[in-house]
């Protein structure tokens, strides 16, 4: 029989314990191959692959090339995940290994070194997980939106030299994604200003927010992000409802008097359900103290809560961000202003007040990595609301790259840089990698939980997105942004009832919220349920805050046959109107859904090549259904490397 040599990429699929499973219950285990022979077929036929041979407890499979191999091992691992997570009895429990070298062909059999090497590979994943070679890393490490960490070189069974490894990092495997309610919950309530001055009421806000941010280090703890425990400043309600409304086992709640650099702050931690004091103390300090204070507090909760500190956790609340306490107090003022011009939909002048005190603070301190970050997301959050991409991107760069510097295990700084990297750059590899960084060092921080998910929406992984937006929601219960781009993720998964109840949830909770209506009622119109949806219309009448809901709700009352919002939008924003400011998606969004095809991609073509660059994160909107095969439309989508 003739052979044939040639280059190819080799996957092995193990079932782990296999063998001790047939001896306990063969008839199961033999349904379990079965069931994993249906589940792999379809995938590597799709991934442009071949089904080698079946080795009983296990495949052979052969690429043409490293990165569809690597696609399709991890869509095959994603899918037993989420086979697993729907029916776990009896689990489905896979290792694969890929290399690329060269193979011979005999028959429809295939040998080699290769093989060898893939086969032994295997056998270095975890269950559940994926293994590469440096051969196959060099072909894909910039082309698939994967990190890839090196295990380094590694010696293999019956391979004569080592075999430098890569392990494919999943996200679905990391500890980050464990159901938080099996870890500790606690919420830090506003702290109370006394002081003698009222306008000290960023003081007491500024700190709550540093108070939320030393606490989210800790690994062995969640913390209800700052967005779901503002509500209570100005609507107290007792520390059992307080529990109940946010999942938490305790409350952190105190107050905060300042005179001159003086400081009294008073803390007490109560039992969510019994409301008894776990702690309370009162600490005298100078403003100069302030974070060796967090750290004490940080640590007293920790001991509380019964919680060991491993050494990584008490070094990183013990870090100082800052030296000047001027700076400091300018960044608290920064802080406070942030959250007020969230509050309020990003309005340039409250925007730029904060700006002003973050760049006061660099200006005072300029080696301080914390107000460097904390203005580079600040204006990644306000671009595209009342900052122009053009006007903000340079000084971004310039900012993360200066915080990162100075402060390498920043997790704000390592969110603000995959912001960058997803926005800006468009490098989706790159976000992810920066997005799981930031997670590692801050599990309970908000920001990477809820971008990360955005990013996965984009990256067309919908069931990864609606987990990680998970995550984020039980971070921040009562932060409506997170739960739209929850009930977003729902819907491209193809679950369109549960992304109904979702929004239901949303409205029921929040009846005055014009957004949740039309995002209602979207989704009751894309399931046939017109007259729901017109009814939800009707609701989301009035002025809506931000650029993005006023397209959303025009575009609703387009798609149930009145033009007249979506053609007052599209004259407004395409003349300027009073200096109206929208990204060009939006306006380009309306236009297609208007019938207006060749402007709204016309729109399109003009801010991908000096504009906002910002399509990656609506593309996947229905609005642009009518143009989505459109050559033009798939030409952009190529040059932003998105998924079509």
């Amino acid at each position: 029989m003739a052979s044939v040599r040639r280059l190819a990429a080799v996957m092995f699929v193990d079932v782990a314990g296999y063998t001790a499973a047939t001896q306990t219950d063969e008839r199961s285990s033999l349904r379990t191959i079965d069931e994993l022979t249906d589940l792999v077929r379809p995938l590597v036929s799709a991934g442009h692959g071949r089904m080698v041979k079946s080795l009983g407890d296990g495949f052979l499979v052969e690429f043409p090339n490293a990165r569809d191999a690597v696609e399709c091992g991890v869509v095959l691992q994603r899918t037993i995940h989420d086979r697993n997570t729907a029916r776990p009895h009896p689990p489905i429990r896979t290792r694969i290994g890929i290399h690329l070298g060269d193979v011979e062909s005999r028959g429809d059999d295939i040998l080699g070194d290769a093989v060898n090497i893939a086969s032994r590979l295997e056998s270095q994943a975890e269950v559940g997980g994926l293994c590469v070679s440096v051969q196959v890393f060099d072909q894909v490490h910039n082309k698939v939106p994967y990190q890839l960490e090196s295990l380094g070189p590694t010696n293999l069974k019956g391979i004569s030299a080592p075999v430098v490894i890569y392990k494919v990092v999943l996200p679905w495997l990391n500890a980050s994604e464990r159901p938080l309610s099996k870890v500790l919950r606690v919420a830090v309530l506003p702290l109370a200003n006394i002081s003698p001055d009222p306008k000290d009421e960023y003081f007491a806000d500024g700190l709550t927010e540093e108070l939320i941010a030393v606490l989210s280090r800790l690994h062995g703890l969640r913390v209800i992000a700052r967005t779901s425990v503002t509500p209570y400043k100005t609507a107290p309600k007792s520390i059992r409802q307080v529990g109940t409304e946010l999942g938490v086992s305790a409350v952190l709640e105190g107050s905060v008097r300042r005179s001159g650099n003086r400081l009294r702050i008073t803390l007490q931690l109560i039992d969510s359900q019994t409301e008894e004091h776990r702690w309370a103390e009162t600490y005298d300090r100078q403003l100069d103290d302030v974070f060796e204070v967090q750290a004490e507090i940080a640590e007293r909760t920790a001991s509380a809560l019964r919680l060991e500190l491993a050494g990584e956790d008490r070094a990183a609340i013990r870090r100082i961000p800052m030296k000047d306490p001027t700076a400091y107090e300018l960044h608290l003022r920064g802080i406070a202003a942030f959250e007020r011009a969230a509050d309020l939909g990003w309005p340039l002048d409250a925007t730029v007040d904060a700006m002003k005190f973050f760049e006061a603070a660099i200006e005072r301190e300029p080696t301080a990595s914390l107000p460097k970050s904390s203005l580079a997301n600040l204006l990644i959050a306000a671009m595209g609301e009342s900052l122009p991409r053009e006007k903000v991107a340079a000084r971004i760069s310039s900012l993360v790259e200066q915080a990162l510097k100075e402060d390498p295990s920043s997790d704000d700084a390592h969110v603000a840089r995959g912001n960058f990297a997803l926005q800006i750059e468009n490098d989706w590899a790159l976000a992810e990698s920066e997005f799981l960084k930031a997670q590692k060092l801050n599990p309970s921080g908000l920001p990477a939980h809820a971008w990360y998910g955005i990013l996965l929406i984009t990256l067309g992984r919908f069931q990864e997105a609606v987990r990680e937006l998970g995550v984020a929601s039980e971070l921040s219960p009562l932060f409506v942004n997170v739960h739209f781009w929850r009930v977003r993720a729902t819907a491209f998964s193809g679950d369109i009832p549960g992304a109904i109840r979702l929004a239901e949830d949303l409205v029921s909770k929040y009846p005055t919220d014009r957004a949740a209506h039309a995002t209602l009622g979207h989704l009751l119109l894309t399931a046939g349920r017109a007259e729901e949806a017109r009814r939800e219309a009707d609701l989301a009448t009035g002025p809506l805050v931000g650029a993005s809901w006023r397209a959303n709700r025009a575009w609703l009352r387009l798609r149930l046959g009145d033009r007249a919002e979506a053609e007052q939008l599209a004259v407004e924003w395409g003349a300027n109107v009073a200096g109206a400011y929208a990204r060009a998606n939006y306006l380009a969004g309306l236009l297609v859904a208007l019938g207006r095809h060749d402007q709204g991609l016309a729109l399109l073509e003009q801010d991908a090549h000096g504009g906002e660059r910002s399509l990656w994160i609506d593309f996947r909107q229905t609005v642009f259904d009518s143009v989505r095969n459109h050559p033009r439309f798939v030409a952009l989508l190529k040059e932003f490397n998105l998924p079509g």
